[in-house]
C-alpha cells in the first residue's frame, strides 16, 4: 500500500485511511519512513488503522528520523552540511528533518515531513495508541533513524525481544 501511484503498490491508499484493507486482515505492517510525513494530528489517526487492519496478533514494525541526533548536527551549526550518502545522494540535516530536497524540487511532496519524533516520544506515541507492548532502538549517526516494534495484543519480554532482532537484527 502506498499513496503514490507512481510507485505502482497493490493498493493506492494513505495510513490515514486505510479502508481498502478488511479490518483484522494484515498479520504485520512495515511502516518505513512514512510515519514523519504525516501531521502530527494524523498521526494517532494512522496508528488506530494500523492497529485495525492488524491480526489480534499482528504487529507493526516502524523506522523513521532520529530528532535528536539530527537536532545535535543542527546544534553544531551543520543543517545544511551531509550527514550522510543515500543512494539518492547527500542527505543534510534539513532533508531528514523536512524532507529530501531534490525529490520535492522535482515535484513529488509526498517526500515532505510534516512530524518528527524522539525514541521516547515515538513509544509513548504508539502506547498511548493502544498498542500492548512496544520495543524502540535508537540508531546515531550515520544511521539517524528510530526503529520500533509494537505488537497489537500483549506479549512476553522475550516474545518482544525475539520480534525486535528478528527485525531490527540486520542494523
Amino acid at each position: 500500500m502506498d499513496i503514490d501511484p507512481s510507485v505502482a503498490p497493490d493498493i493506492i491508499g494513505t495510513m490515514t485511511d486505510m479502508a481498502a484493507v478488511e479490518s483484522g486482515s494484515v498479520d504485520a505492517i512495515y511502516s518505513s519512513h512514512n510515519i514523519e510525513h504525516l501531521y502530527p494530528h494524523e498521526v494517532p489517526v494512522a496508528l488506530a488503522e494500523f492497529l485495525r487492519v492488524l491480526r489480534d496478533d499482528g504487529f507493526v514494525v516502524i523506522t523513521c528520523p532520529d530528532l535528536q541526533s539530527v537536532a545535535a548536527l543542527v546544534a553544531e551549526d551543520r543543517l545544511t552540511e551531509p550527514a550522510y550518502v543515500s543512494p539518492a545522494g547527500p542527505i543534510a540535516p534539513l532533508d531528514i528533518l523536512y524532507g529530501h530536497r531534490p525529490a520535492m524540487a522535482a515535484g513529488n511532496l509526498y517526500m515532505a515531513h510534516r512530524c518528527g519524533f524522539t525514541q521516547k516520544v515515538l513509544q509513548a506515541t504508539l502506547q498511548a495508541a493502544g498498542f500492548a507492548h512496544v520495543a524502540t532502538m535508537r540508531r546515531t549517526a550515520p544511521a539517524f533513524d528510530l526503529w520500533a516494534a509494537a505488537s497489537k495484543s500483549k506479549r512476553s519480554e522475550d516474545e518482544m525481544r525475539a520480534l525486535a532482532q528478528l527485525h531490527f537484527g540486520h542494523l
